[in-house]
C-alpha cells in the first residue's frame, strides 16, 4: 500500500466529500497553488476552495502533541486528562465549561496573522460564564480555628444566599457554632494600616452571621498562631446592629463541628513563561515549567458540598471556581480549582520580569 502525498490527496478528498471551503492553518499557504493545480487538471464533481487562517496560540501554553507527550512520559503531568493540559480531556476534568471555550473562541475571532492570546482572556471567559450560574458555598482552604467564647454551646442555622447573581437560586441553611474555621490569611497579629480583616482588638463581620472581635491569640511552642479567641455581638446577626455601626471587613467561615475535609487541588499555569518554546535552558520548553503549577491541600468545607456529583461546578466564596474531580468517593471529597476569582498571575509575572 502506498499512501498518496498530501497535496495530491487533499484536494481530491475535499472534492469527493463535497467540501466547499477547506480551512487550513497558515503553513498551508504555500501548498495552495498545487492544491488548485490538481483540481484544475482532474475531472472532479466539485471545486473546493482552500482558505488559510492563523492558529489559536495561547500564552503560557504549548499545543504540540509531541511536546505534550513528552510531558506525560517525563512524569511532569499525570496524563492526557491532567487538568493543567490544554487538551479537551484536561479542560473537561478541570471543570472548564464548553460554553466558555466557545465564547472565548468567538471573542478572539479568526485572523490572518499569527499572534499569541493572553491566557487571561480565556480565564475571563470562564469567570463570565460561571459567575451567574455557579452556586456559592463556603470553603476554607487554609484553616485557622476561631473560638467564639460567649457563643452558646448549641449550634444554630444561618440563612445563606445560593447565588447573588440569580435570585431564583434561593437560599440554604448553614450550621453556625461556637468553634469555626476562617482563612489563615484573614487574620494578622500585627496588621498594617488599612487591614480590614481580623486582628487583635479588631471587629469583622462573618459572612451571613455575626460581628466578632478578636480578644486573644493562642500560639504553639514555635510561636505559630494556632487559635484565635473572639467574642460576638448577638445583636449583629445578618450584619445589622441596633447602633448602626459598620465594619469594613467581611470574611467567610465554616462551622468546625460540621465541616468536612476536602482534598483541593490548586492548579495554575503549567509554564511560567509566556512562550515556553523560547525559554532558555538545556531542556528547552521544559525549562519553562512552573514548579508551582499544582498545590494539593486539605480544606474545610461546608457539609452541603458532600452532596455534589462528579463534574459539578461551584464557587468557594472569596476564593474561586471549583469542580468535583472524578477521584471523588463517598468518603473523600476532591475538588479542582478551575480558575481564581481574579487574575493575580499578571502581577506575579510582572514582578518576576517574565
Amino acid at each position: 500500500c502506498i499512501y498518496p502525498m498530501y497535496d495530491w490527496a487533499h484536494g481530491q478528498s475535499d472534492a469527493l466529500e463535497g467540501i466547499t471551503h477547506s480551512l487550513c492553518s497558515l503553513e498551508f499557504v504555500n501548498h495552495r497553488p498545487l492544491y488548485d493545480w490538481f483540481l484544475d487538471h482532474l475531472e472532479l464533481p466539485s471545486r473546493p476552495r482552500q482558505i488559510e487562517f492563523a492558529r489559536l496560540n495561547l500564552g503560557y501554553t504549548i499545543t504540540s502533541k509531541r511536546k505534550l507527550r513528552a510531558l506525560i512520559e517525563g512524569g511532569h503531568v499525570s496524563g492526557w486528562d491532567d487538568p493543567r493540559m490544554p487538551t479537551l480531556r484536561g479542560l473537561r476534568r478541570r471543570g472548564v465549561p464548553p460554553e466558555a471555550i466557545r465564547a472565548f473562541c468567538e471573542g478572539v475571532g479568526v485572523a490572518k496573522t499569527n499572534s499569541v492570546v493572553d491566557a487571561v482572556v480565556l480565564e475571563n471567559a470562564i469567570r463570565d460564564y460561571l459567575n451567574p450560574r455557579a452556586p456559592r458555598f463556603m470553603g476554607v482552604l487554609r484553616p485557622l480555628k476561631v473560638v467564639i467564647e460567649n457563643f452558646p454551646e448549641e449550634a444554630e442555622e444561618i440563612d445563606a444566599v445560593n447565588n447573588p447573581e440569580d435570585p431564583s437560586a434561593g437560599k440554604r441553611k448553614l450550621p453556625f457554632s461556637r468553634e469555626i474555621y476562617i482563612e489563615r490569611d484573614d487574620f494578622m497579629e500585627d496588621p498594617p494600616k488599612k487591614y480590614f480583616r481580623l486582628a487583635p482588638g479588631k471587629e469583622v463581620r462573618l459572612r451571613y452571621a455575626y460581628y466578632v472581635t478578636c480578644q486573644e491569640v493562642v500560639k504553639d511552642a514555635d510561636g505559630e498562631v494556632v487559635e484565635v479567641r473572639c467574642t460576638y455581638d448577638p445583636e449583629s446577626r445578618g450584619g445589622n446592629t441596633p447602633d448602626g455601626r459598620k465594619v469594613k471587613g467581611t470574611i467567610h467561615w465554616v462551622s468546625a463541628a460540621h465541616a468536612r475535609d476536602a482534598e483541593v487541588r490548586l492548579y495554575d499555569r503549567l509554564f511560567d513563561h509566556e512562550n515556553p518554546d523560547s525559554a532558555e535552558g538545556e531542556d528547552g520548553f521544559l525549562s519553562a515549567l512552573n514548579p508551582n503549577s499544582l498545590e494539593t491541600i486539605t480544606a474545610k468545607v461546608e457539609p452541603a458540598l458532600g452532596e455534589l456529583g462528579v463534574g459539578e461546578r461551584v464557587q468557594f466564596e472569596r476564593q474561586g471556581y471549583f469542580a468535583v474531580d472524578p477521584d471523588r468517593r463517598d468518603d473523600t471529597l476532591v475538588f479542582n480549582r478551575i480558575v481564581a476569582l481574579r487574575d493575580s498571575w499578571s502581577k506575579i509575572m510582572k514582578k518576576s520580569g517574565k
